[in-house]
């Protein structure tokens, strides 16, 4: 993906794209409301909401490459775009309701964001539902009139139907055919179809069966299997895949972490952010032995630099647990390779670990800043990380739990507050601690430190610490460092600068 974080960039693209896939891809009007107890109404236009929903509106993907420059592209599209603040109790705090309209249709949606780029729809025209994004949905309209018959018409590959007074929806892997789709169309009683297409990268399945959904459950039944082995297996229950593409797609990630690591080692500028380029000078310092000595911490503080700084700059990077913490995990594991000489199969495998630890928290708690702060996104990464480390020094299975378990427990309570709403400090502060902790904690669970609390119950304890933190420490920008008079002047300065390349654009 692209932009400064996946709750509110990644995420809101694949809303935009499905919005406009239920308005058939043709959106006129679009009228959007943010709850101002939530955390868009101080956040949308600093953290890459509007970037990216406007971006799915025009049917891009969350790396496209005209993102930067999206405001252009929506202009030119000619459509009509406009943010009221509203309280009408919302739930979540990055709760989505649109208002979208053409010549020929409105519909309603609302939608949330979960953390890590994933979604929700909860509701389309006051129907309930619930989209994640990872399969086609046809929704059929209707008048409510009568119960249409269509059980001669549809094929047997679908994954689920859920039928409501006025909306039928069908779930499936694959999208129905035209001539299909064609004889739906002409029942009495049908008012329209919308096909909305998978926004998610591995799709869903209809009764899914995974081996294992907690850290306890997987380990009784292990079976001896290494780590990497149970993340697979896993993922091919999850996903439907094979080892081998399951270990392709993987591969694929890791280039795509050592391309933005070198992309922000190369220096990067962006005119929307508060931290310069700052990991050069760091390596320079570090090769004129200016450093306080330590290989694999200034490793992985440069690696963790440059990756925030690609990410700042709006490269490409892996939203690794988020993109608010992309530099921490993937920095932790690539730094320490580095200096350890591991294979690159070692780092795959050490990925397939943090991404199960990674299985375990979303499943117990939630990668979401504005649920559960920063411990949600660099917590989480320092835990995914710590187990993967811990792989890579040649520890057990039961060491790189007890790692994860450390670092997780030694960001409890973390708050989430962007200085100016950017997502760059004390952002870049939080990956560098959240990746020396998982050194630390690894080193310590070689050493047989003792993590005595199992991590199932550590992400219960960050879930419930979560729900009792102020809505102001949740990425609001209300509360912490954000809240400060240093941090008012930069948002003030910021948001004169964007005042006046705007009366420059309209000059």
């Amino acid at each position: 993906m692209r932009g400064p974080s996946s709750s509110h960039s990644a995420a809101a693209l694949r809303i935009g794209r499905l919005a406009r896939d239920l308005m058939g891809g043709s959106i006129g009007r679009a009228v959007i409301d943010y709850d101002p107890n939530g955390s868009l109404v101080t956040t949308h236009t600093s953290q890459g909401t509007d970037m990216g929903l406007y971006g799915g509106f025009l049917g891009w993907e969350a790396d496209d490459e005209r993102l930067p420059e999206f405001q252009k592209h929506v202009d030119a599209s000619g459509i009509d775009i406009r943010v009221n603040y509203l309280s009408y109790g919302a739930k979540h705090p990055n709760t989505y309701r649109l208002e979208l309209s053409n010549p020929t249709v409105t519909h309603r949606l609302t939608a949330i964001s979960t953390g890590g780029g994933m979604m929700e729809l909860i509701e389309i025209d006051g129907h309930p539902v619930s989209m994640a994004g990872d399969l086609f949905e046809t929704l059929i309209f209707t008048d409510g009139s009568s119960s249409l018959e269509i059980g001669g018409i549809l094929p047997d590959t679908l994954e689920d139907t859920v039928v409501q007074d006025g909306l039928i929806q069908l779930r499936a892997r694959q999208g129905l055919p035209e001539p299909i789709l064609d004889k739906l169309r002409a029942l009495p009683g049908v008012r329209e179809i919308a096909v909305l297409h998978p926004v998610m990268p591995v799709l869903g399945r209809k009764e899914i069966r995974v081996p294992f959904i907690s850290c306890s459950e997987m380990q009784a039944s292990a079976g001896g299997r290494p780590l990497w082995q149970l993340a697979i297996d896993y993922e091919c229950a999850r996903s439907g895949d094979d080892e081998e593409a399951v270990y392709a797609k993987m591969v694929k990630l890791l280039g795509v972490m050592r391309a933005a690591i070198a992309h922000g080692l190369a220096g990067t500028e962006y005119e929307d952010r508060i931290l310069p380029c700052q990991s050069g000078n760091f390596s320079k310092m570090r090769a004129a032995g200016r450093l306080i000595h330590g290989d694999v911490l200034n490793e992985v503080i440069l690696q963790v630099s440059a990756l925030m700084e690609a990410k700042s700059s709006m490269g490409v990077i892996v939203a690794a647990p988020t993109a608010g913490s992309c530099g921490a995990m993937p920095g932790a594991v690539l730094g320490t390779a580095t200096i350890l000489e591991s294979s690159d199969d070692e780092v795959v495998k050490a990925l397939f670990i943090a991404g199960l630890i990674g299985v375990f928290i979303a499943h117990g708690s939630t990668f979401a800043a504005e649920e559960a702060g920063c411990m949600a996104e660099c917590g989480s990464g320092a835990s995914m990380s710590a187990a993967a480390l811990t792989f890579l020094a040649g520890g057990s299975l039961e060491q790189s739990l007890g790692a994860a378990s450390m670092a997780l427990q030694s960001s409890l309570g973390m708050i989430c507050d962007p200085i100016g709403n950017r997502v760059e400090a004390p952002c870049l502060g939080k990956n560098v601690l959240a990746a020396t902790n998982a050194v630390s904690c690894a080193n310590m669970a070689i050493a047989d430190y003792q993590h005595l609390v199992p991590l199932d119950q550590v992400i219960e304890a960050m879930d419930k610490v979560g729900k009792a933190m102020p809505h102001e420490h949740c990425c609001t920008g209300l509360g912490g460092l954000a809240a400060t008079p240093a941090a008012r002047e930069i948002e003030a300065q910021l948001e004169e600068k964007s005042r006046a390349g705007t009366e420059t654009e309209v000059r």
